[in-house]
């Protein structure tokens, strides 16, 4: 039987509070039998009664309690219900939480994750649907972290989030996009006509972020490199696996789970060799992810850089109506559109 990504997610909370007993879980609607608005949290409760405690709707506050439980010395975990709900949280997040251990001249540690689902394709409408990450990255001392989902070595949904709570000493945003709960884990038995390389951000510390880097056994060399992260991860897998056995566009996919601060390095490599990139992302394309990463590649590869697009949201609000959600959110086929452009 195929594991999914919640029930992963799922495993590494339990392995965390059963590995720790500084390991707390905060939430709205966290407690058995309903286990929160997505079931990560199913079964915590009732395992660890004393230490999964449910809370008043108040982000703001709740974030602050967190917070002041990490300066004390516990490991709390919170979850936001819906990441549009991290907008009640920035105050904390970005003028508090992580400027702590820089204000007291690391005389402090704030191990705090704060977990959220986002992104849309569930009809939720244009206040439970955003893709809001952006708004986080590039904050000093907040590490922003978006799942894959794959099953490689000892490397998981579950162990990334497990890591994050046991041996991550400044805060973590962690993002879980709601079409990946339920998509099963991609092993090395599943991606059968994938070589799938692991390498690490960084590479020489302790705390280590995996990337995936994805070619089709036996291809060509690729000419396009993508990059993407989260659900929009997978849609770019199924589109290179597509363009490759039905059209021969060969392509090298990189998927990153540390979206801030960034490691280049991987996909520099990659487009080093290509000379092209598309950067896929399920937010609003001004400002965003793939921005900063173009910019970066622009600066660190100049004319080796032969072209660079960007795939992401219309600049709307997420609409209620499953077909205008669709049309305004990048798909599948948008991806395989502008490889075919990038190819040519």
């Amino acid at each position: 039987m195929k594991t999914t990504v919640l029930e992963s997610l799922n495993q590494g909370l339990m392995a965390a509070l059963k590995a720790d007993a500084t390991v707390h879980l905060l939430g709205e609607d966290i407690l058995d039998p309903y286990g929160g608005a997505f079931k990560v949290t199913r079964g915590c409760s009732t395992a660890f009664p004393e230490r999964v405690i449910p809370t008043p709707i108040s982000e703001a506050g709740l974030t602050g309690v967190t917070a002041g439980m990490a300066l004390r010395g516990l490991r709390p975990v919170l979850e936001i219900m819906f990441g549009d709900f991290t907008t009640l949280v920035a105050d904390q997040l970005i003028n508090h939480i992580s400027k702590f251990r820089w204000m007291y001249n690391d005389s402090v540690t704030l191990p705090l994750v704060i977990r959220t689902p986002m992104g849309g394709r569930r009809g939720y409408g244009p206040t439970h649907s955003q893709s809001l990450e952006k708004l986080f990255m590039g904050v000093p001392g907040l590490t922003v972290l978006a799942p894959a989902n794959f099953s490689i070595d000892t490397h998981s949904p579950g162990s990334l989030l497990e890591n994050s709570i046991l041996y991550t000493d400044s805060p973590v945003l962690f993002i879980e996009n709601k079409m990946q709960y339920l998509q099963p884990l991609l092993t090395t038995e599943i991606l059968s006509d994938f070589d799938v390389e692991l390498r690490f951000d960084p590479s020489d510390s302790e705390e280590q972020f995996p990337i995936y880097c994805l070619r089709i056994k036996g291809a060509p060399p690729a000419t396009v490199t993508i990059s993407a992260y989260g659900f929009c991860g997978e849609l770019a897998r199924q589109a290179q696996s597509k363009l490759a056995f039905e059209e021969e566009i060969f392509s090298q996919l990189i998927i990153p789970t540390r979206l801030s601060p960034f490691a280049l390095q991987p996909l520099m490599e990659s487009v080093a060799r290509t000379g092209k990139c598309l950067l896929v992302e399920e937010g609003t394309r001004s400002l965003g992810w793939g921005a900063e990463v173009a910019a970066l590649l622009a600066e660190t590869l100049g004319d080796k850089l032969k072209q660079v697009k960007r795939l992401a949201a219309l600049e709307t609000p997420v609409p209620a109506a499953v077909s205008l959600e669709k049309s305004m959110l990048p798909q599948q086929e948008d991806i395989e559109a502008l490889l075919r452009k990038m190819s040519a």
